[in-house]
């Protein structure tokens, strides 16, 4: 579904990205991992057309490099970014429905699974998104994100800062994903909520994928974790 290439980003004169490659198959769930400042971030945004790159990516066998961010979002590409980007002085409802695309109709998804998903955002629907808690408002922005009905969602560090509890229900939301069909590429730093819902992972160092495999077979690569992911 996601095939990327050879990619290679840039910030300026700055090399980021040397050569990434991997894939993302229909309804797999793929973790991104490495430390701070190993490319993950750039990644994605390298993919969505935000960032300068050359190699190939390919989504559903249209090359991606060169087209704008709203272009890809069209073709069925979702993205939650780390910063999450809710609007502030809309309420929970306007911000869901700004992430329909045209009327909705055709759509997997819906106020009502978002609200059965995550049933406070259910309560604070008429409240301006800015007032929420950061959990909430990273609810928001998954489900706003999933309202644009996409075959495939890049989520960016969707635990950041969020309680247990949060990211139990992050874990939940993101495994009700895979039974609808939809792929999941997976930017974390944690390794156990990675570890759990993902069917691969992918280890990044320095711009460049160093691992690839089951989450087991990382699980038994203590040498990988120690000077790749560990602090």
């Amino acid at each position: 579904m996601l095939s990327v290439r050879d990619l290679h980003a840039y910030y300026g004169k700055s090399h980021v990205l040397h050569g990434v490659q991997f894939d993302v198959q229909p309804g797999e769930i793929v973790a991104l991992l490495g430390r701070n400042g190993s490319g993950r971030s750039t990644t994605a945004k390298a993919i969505m057309g935000m960032v300068q790159a050359q190699g190939t990516v390919r989504f559903k066998e249209h090359a991606l490099l060169g087209r704008k961010p709203f272009e890809i979002a069209h073709l069925g590409l979702g993205y939650v970014p780390e910063s999450r980007d809710i609007f502030p002085t809309l309420t929970v409802q306007q911000n869901l429905l700004l992430g329909q695309k045209g009327s909705g109709k055709g759509s997997r998804w819906g106020f009502d699974d978002m609200y059965a998903m995550f049933p406070r955002l259910k309560e604070r629907e008429h409240t301006e998104a800015g007032v929420l808690s950061g959990g909430e408002q990273q609810m928001l922005t998954l489900c706003r994100t999933l309202m644009g009905d996409p075959d495939l969602i890049i989520i960016d560090e969707p635990t950041e800062g969020l309680a247990p509890k949060i990211v139990e229900l992050v874990g939940e939301y993101l495994r009700k994903l895979k039974e609808r069909g939809i792929s999941v590429l997976l930017i974390e730093q944690k390794l156990t909520i990675a570890m759990q819902i993902s069917d691969r992972v992918l280890v990044m160092g320095h711009g460049s994928i160093v691992f690839e495999g089951a989450p087991e077979q990382l699980r038994a690569d203590a040498a990988i974790r120690k000077e790749w992911l560990e602090v």
